[in-house]
């Protein structure tokens, strides 16, 4: 029994490896590539299945597992739905962007292993197995990034990502070493019970400066996985590089991933020494925010465009850190759900636009709305929501999250936190600029080129993510519901909690 328990809690793992492992097969004997994509989707929408009814309807009953590695909980099965839903839009819009390459069934399979990795770092409950998840999104990551050998743009961005993600990873260990040379443990849940002796002053030993250099150290490796300013710089060029389905995986879902162990490491296992960091992680978020929009502005690639966005959202989620509530913890969860599918979505845009060789260039949107009305109009919704304007999701999520810091300001001692929301509505009002001008662009301007025929797979999966963003947006309730109960549970493994 020990041992079906034992493989029962790395379901999820067990069955996206099962399928990743038959891909380069399924490439081997079949004509029509297509196949591997449908091939691809199982185990996407099994998981898919299955969370979303344990999470929304609360039928399935996630499985239980004896050790002490991983533990799927309301907070990681969000997570993994995240990844989950991410994977299936870079699916679907795959076939016709990487038709005319090689090694179809290795990259499908890259895609399922990095979706592993993501689910394990979802679900670790121990720093080892936090960092091995990490490290399996991480390489899986770093193949798909520079899948097109012969291009020069993915050569260089494979480089770029593989040294700077073996440079956090690098930090990332070291931290973990010293983290457990305090602790004895590497427990994420086990962390908090030893601090609380060094930092009541019980302990006759000071670890307070090895705990401020951890801490530091996993900041900047943690910052590296969400291009947190300053550690930002490979996003863009490697997003650029990238094809650009998995710019939209790097996007929407390895970036979310570094958001989970960012949550379950610092208000979980470094709550009690919450005062020593949140100051200057709020203080990074305002920074990473305006950074992003910022230079945002001035880009005229879509895929750089969307990069520096994604950096500035990024700024937005690490609002929840220095705050940590239930409730801002739930509006960055909320926030993580929307984003995927504005981002995801967007980038599916800009992949179907290079499907059909018209160009990745701000200037190729011009008139898209005569040459594609759905895409005009998917793309503004996609914009329009990342601004967070209603009744769009980015709307719902940002007022959430922002509302977090305003409540949290009332209390003795928190007063700066209001300015993280300032910083945030600030922010928002800035990125409408450039997102406004794209929508000029697709709108107003006279464009030249025929009509764009949209392959039919890359409009499901646009379709998809336009339908969740509108749809969270008009009913975002049982949305903010699910990330309420998974804070509430994620806040009751540490105390302290407000």
């Amino acid at each position: 029994m020990a041992v079906w328990n034992y493989l029962d809690g790395f379901f999820p793992q067990l069955l996206l490896i099962a399928f990743a492992l038959v891909m380069p097969a399924i490439d081997y004997v079949v004509k029509d590539k297509r196949v591997l994509a449908w091939a691809s989707l199982v185990p996407l929408l099994v998981l898919a299945a299955l969370f979303t009814e344990w999470l929304f309807i609360g039928g399935w009953e996630p499985p239980a597992s004896d050790i002490a590695l991983l533990e799927v909980s309301m907070f990681s099965g969000l997570f993994v739905l995240v990844f989950v839903f991410v994977g299936i839009v870079v699916v679907l819009g795959s076939p016709e962007f990487i038709k005319a390459d090689k090694n179809q069934g290795e990259y499908y399979a890259l895609i399922l292993l990095a979706i592993t990795g993501m689910t394990v770092v979802a679900e670790a409950a121990d720093l080892i197995a936090l960092f091995v998840g990490l490290e399996i999104a991480g390489i899986s990551s770093f193949a798909l990034s520079g899948f097109r050998k012969t291009e020069k743009r993915s050569a260089e961005a494979a480089t770029k990502y593989f040294i700077v993600g073996g440079f956090s990873s690098a930090l990332t260990l070291f931290a973990i070493s010293l983290i457990y040379g305090v602790a004895g443990t590497t427990q994420i849940v086990g962390i908090e019970p030893v601090l609380a002796g060094y930092v009541s002053g019980t302990e006759p030993i000071d670890a307070g400066p090895v705990l401020v250099l951890a801490t530091v150290l996993l900041m900047a490796g943690f910052g590296f996985k969400i291009a947190m300013v300053p550690f930002h710089m490979w996003a863009p060029d490697v997003y650029e590089g990238a094809p650009t389905p998995i710019s939209g995986l790097l996007a929407a879902a390895s970036k979310k991933m570094g958001f989970a162990a960012f949550f379950k490491v610092f208000l979980i296992g470094l709550i009690l020494t919450k005062t020593d960091w949140d100051i200057a992680v709020g203080a990074l978020a305002i920074i990473t925010m305006t950074v992003g929009n910022l230079i945002a502005v001035s880009q005229t690639n879509m895929k750089r465009l969307l990069a520096y966005s994604s950096i500035a959202q990024a700024g937005y989620v690490l609002i929840a850190l220095p705050v940590a509530t239930q409730y801002a913890v739930a509006g960055g969860m909320f926030h993580i759900l929307t984003h995927a599918f504005m981002k995801s979505g967007a980038f599916m845009v800009v992949a179907a636009m290079g499907a059909v060789a018209v160009g990745e260039k701000l200037d190729d949107f011009k008139g898209l709305n005569r040459r594609s009305p759905f895409l005009a109009l998917s793309m503004t919704l996609f914009l329009l929501s990342l601004a967070g304007i209603p009744p769009l999701a980015g709307f719902a999520s940002k007022f959430v999250l922002f509302s977090s810091s305003v409540y949290a300001s009332f209390e003795p001692g928190q007063g700066w936190l209001i300015w993280l929301a300032i910083a945030g509505v600030l922010n928002s009002a800035l990125s409408l600029y450039y997102y406004a001008r794209v929508i000029k662009y697709m709108y107003m301007e006279k464009g030249t080129g025929d009509s764009v025929k949209i392959p039919p797979m890359m409009a499901v999966a646009v379709g998809f993510a336009v339908l969740m963003v509108v749809g969270i947006g008009l009913f975002p309730d049982p949305f903010v519901s699910a990330c309420r109960d998974a804070a509430e549970a994620f806040s009751g493994l540490a105390p302290g909690w407000r």
